[in-house]
């Protein structure tokens, strides 16, 4: 008789403690919070879900949501094509590629918050070099009293900070594509825009879902860049769902519409990741078929 040795589940204990404390304890706490009203902190009142119900019927989270879809689609329709482009025109091997693949990353090491503030500078129109350009071409811009001008900001920056994740991703992809594949291609004689519909973009298809989900979950969590940039302003022009929640919780003190809309905050995050990996699923399949 086969004997099992359980002991190794041990080896996964630190892991588990790791997890519980730093994910599943404070969402049961805002569960907990999410249906209470916390008059002081030893009198709650149990409220069910009327926070959830105050939350849901708030014009300002509804234009907050709109706003953050925008922009969340907005990086994914760029970044994910930019990416590609930019992975294919990079060297392949030798010091160029290496050289590439250093520069490329460069934005990745900067630090949020410091991002925001390189912009901060950046789109200025006394200091700025940005700023100062685009008003001596003869075009008004203004980061901190336009909101079209904010919102262009807040987009160019999360392109510029965030794209190179997209090209890593890809030119790894790329680099992995067996050589025999391109030399079949060159004894067929088919075009580069050939290779790339039916060998490169089939083979990068894994990578892509990768990069959609994670750049999708980031810009849908986007804070510190445009909170240090714009403040959120002018007026709400850039004011994302995780400002939103921060003003609840922070600004306001509202802790249980604050909790009960932490809840729906990751649930819309959980469903769109989601749907999203399913329909990349479903095009990967119906492109092998």
């Amino acid at each position: 008789m086969k004997t099992h040795n359980n002991r190794a589940w041990f080896l996964i204990l630190p892991v588990i403690l790791c997890v519980a404390f730093s994910a599943i304890l404070p969402l049961m706490t805002i569960v907990n919070y999410s249906v209470q009203d916390i008059l002081s902190p030893t009198q709650h009142v149990f409220v069910g879900t009327e926070w959830f119900r105050m939350v849901m019927r708030d014009s300002e989270l509804h234009g907050a949501l709109y706003r953050q879809l925008i922009f969340s689609l907005s990086v994914l329709a760029i970044q994910i094509p930019l990416g590609i482009l930019i992975a294919l025109t990079m060297p392949a091997q030798g010091w160029k590629a290496s050289m590439s693949l250093v520069l490329i990353a460069l934005p990745l090491l900067i630090p949020w918050n410091v991002v925001g503030t390189i912009w901060q500078i950046f789109g200025r129109g006394d200091i700025g070099l940005l700023g100062y350009a685009i008003n001596r071409s003869g075009i008004s811009y203004n980061y901190t009293g336009d909101s079209v001008d904010a919102w262009v900001t807040v987009l160019v920056m999360d392109i510029w900070h965030w794209t190179p994740l997209v090209v890593l991703l890809c030119y790894a992809g790329l680099r992995a594509i067996p050589d025999a594949y391109y030399q079949a291609a060159k004894i067929d004689g088919a075009s580069r825009w050939a290779v790339f519909r039916f060998i490169q973009l089939p083979k990068l298809r894994n990578v892509l879902m990768i990069a959609v989900l994670l750049r999708f979950m980031d810009s849908f969590m986007i804070y510190t860049e445009p909170f240090v940039l714009t403040g959120g302003g002018p007026g709400n022009a850039t004011t994302f769902l995780s400002q939103y929640l921060t003003q609840k919780a922070v600004g306001q003190f509202d802790l249980g519409p604050a909790a009960a809309f932490s809840l729906i905050y990751f649930l819309i995050i959980l469903l769109f990741c989601f749907v999203l990996y399913n329909w990349m699923q479903r095009v990967g399949t119906g492109d092998k078929k």
